[in-house]
């Protein structure tokens, strides 16, 4: 049973009325793409891509794309949905339900035999090597198999207007569950049994689900960064990290705040007070035309000035958007450069395993004159 405080806020969005995301134009503009990569054809096999290409929800399905047009593929689970959804997307794409897998295999033979694919992509990062033998000595004989990467996924990192409403819809559901939670904080509960609360007021104001597995890390389990909750109880002294997202309608948020209980020590509050700097340094670097890794380097700057460089032990952020971990990355190798449309988290922490941890992260969308927050719990220490 979820238990939220006394002072229940209200979801400030009506999910019923966010704006229609742009699918139907995606599949030409992966056809521009997929000239430079070497192939006349694409085999599209993430599902995560198939989404985003066709506005499919399901679990099973392939997608072919070449420049005539695309055939979707799947199973008998889905041939109702298939016809739904991409007749809503407006998609316009031959749909094929085969009985089994052979008629999946024969249904992509046929087709490149139909269009003459002489060089087909397949999606490198998303195919297994028993997979590509199959598509070699099975699928597709006689035909170059051509590897792609990210050719999908560099179109995902700019958001339209309907993917940036959804993330900050799936926001305004986490900032509003955390704001109904937080005080629950005061009375002693287990790791777990907060993340639980968390998640069942998330769902309750109308998430589809977490993004990922809450983190609520206390006392020393702050100093990991990924801790996983578990049974140790929250008490006074105890620096609290919380981690957490909402999906919604296939689109994640991801914020992070870290609450003091009772009283901190000197050294505890400095740890906040230079983490939430670094943060906000991060944020102000955040604008079109700016690398990633100089992002990276003004939070980093600031906790290495205050001597706790090596006390920072991850990378500045990530995109967000389909995947709660997705292009551009924000770290200090990375060569992406910022641009308009991106989602990103920006996420500096220390960890000190004799203090605990301290992050804070946001979600922010790049516009043309620097960057938007789109999750917008207050950054204060109390809970």
């Amino acid at each position: 049973m979820t238990v939220v405080s006394a002072d229940v806020v209200d979801l400030p969005v009506d999910l019923g009325v966010l704006p229609a995301c742009h699918v139907s134009a995606r599949l030409g503009q992966l056809r521009l793409g997929m000239d430079a990569a070497g192939c006349d054809a694409l085999l599209v096999t993430s599902l995560t891509n198939i989404r985003y290409l066709t506005g499919f929800t399901g679990s099973a399905a392939l997608l072919w794309v070449d420049v005539d047009g695309a055939l979707f593929v799947t199973d008998g689970r889905y041939a109702q949905q298939s016809y739904e959804q991409l007749s809503t997307a407006e998609v316009v794409a031959d749909i094929e339900v085969p009985a089994t897998g052979a008629g999946q295999r024969a249904a992509m033979a046929a087709r490149a035999t139909q269009h003459g694919a002489h060089r087909i992509g397949l999606e490198a990062e998303h195919v297994t090597w028993a997979a590509h033998q199959r598509y070699t000595d099975e699928w597709f004989c006689g035909v170059e198999l051509v590897p792609t990467v990210a050719l999908v996924e560099g179109l995902r990192v700019v958001k339209d207007v309907g993917e940036v409403a959804r993330i900050a819809a799936a926001c305004a559901i986490a900032d509003t569950a955390l704001a109904n939670v937080r005080s629950r904080l005061h009375d002693g509960p287990t790791e777990r049994d907060f993340a639980g609360e968390l998640d069942g007021e998330m769902r309750r104001l109308g998430a589809d689900d977490v993004s990922f597995e809450t983190i609520v890390a206390s006392g020393p389990n702050g100093a990991r960064p990924h801790a996983r909750p578990g049974n140790r109880r929250i008490d006074d002294g105890d620096l609290v990290v919380v981690d957490f997202g909402a999906l919604l309608d296939g689109y994640h948020s991801d914020m992070t705040r870290t609450f003091q209980v009772g009283e901190p020590t000197d050294v505890q509050r400095r740890m906040w007070d230079v983490v939430r700097d670094a943060q906000q340094a991060g944020l102000e670097a955040v604008r079109p035309g700016v690398p990633a890794a100089d992002v990276d380097r003004a939070c980093r700057s600031v906790i290495e000035e205050a001597g706790w460089g090596d006390a920072f032990l991850h990378s500045t952020g990530h995109g967000v958007g389909l995947d709660i971990h997705e292009a551009p990355r924000v770290g200090a190798t990375d060569d992406a450069t910022i641009a308009a449309g991106h989602v990103v988290t920006v996420e500096p922490g220390v960890y000190l395993p004799e203090h605990g941890g301290v992050r804070i992260e946001d979600t922010v969308v790049v516009t043309e004159g620097g960057c938007r927050l789109l999750t917008a719990t207050a950054k204060i220490a109390t809970p």
